[in-house]
């Protein structure tokens, strides 16, 4: 799940957008 989780982190970072991190 980390991986997951970074990468999420990564990808809310580049679209600006903290609510879908938290979502996923």
């Amino acid at each position: 799940w980390v991986a997951l989780k970074a990468f999420s982190l990564a990808k809310s970072l580049s679209t600006g957008n903290s609510k879908s991190f938290f979502v996923q």
